[in-house]
């Protein structure tokens, strides 16, 4: 059902290479900024709050000189930490281990002009409530 929507909206789903965790990632057609905008709009539209944004990009870029690194990773990067308490309450009911994935994350990321937004991939059983909230929410991103 995710792929017709993705058609519909004549996006495509581009794989990251096979990482130690896997990600879903959605290509973006417009800015970063204009990805970041919507992915804050789209979480605070459901009435969650956004817990912490972790601006990794400039992390990496202003400490690459301290551990020897001289590649540029991302032209931008960053990460929307956030939770639903429904959401949470119904899975960690139905395990208590999964509170390992909370707190959720959406990323954003540039990289040659290319941005990307996505989340972890979840594990099966009560995880994919949260995977359908994090790719409904990437969505409405998209969609706006």
């Amino acid at each position: 059902m995710l792929r017709s929507l993705f058609l519909a909206f004549g996006l495509a789903l581009a794989p990251l290479a096979a990482t130690a965790q896997e990600a879903i990632v959605f290509e973006y057609p417009g800015s970063f900024e204009d990805a970041s905008f919507g992915i804050e709009n789209a979480i605070i539209n459901r009435g969650l709050v956004i817990d912490y944004t972790s601006h990794v990009g400039e992390m990496l870029n202003r400490t690459a000189g301290d551990v020897g690194a001289t590649e540029e990773l991302f032209d931008n990067a960053q990460i929307f930490l956030f939770c639903s308490a429904a959401v949470s309450r119904r899975v960690m009911e139905a395990d208590p281990m999964n509170i390992v994935h909370c707190p959720y994350g959406i990323f954003i990321a540039e990289m040659d002009g290319a941005v990307t937004i996505g989340h972890r991939d979840y594990p099966d059983g009560p995880m994919q409530e949260v995977e359908a909230l994090l790719d409904a929410i990437i969505l409405e991103a998209m969609a706006d």
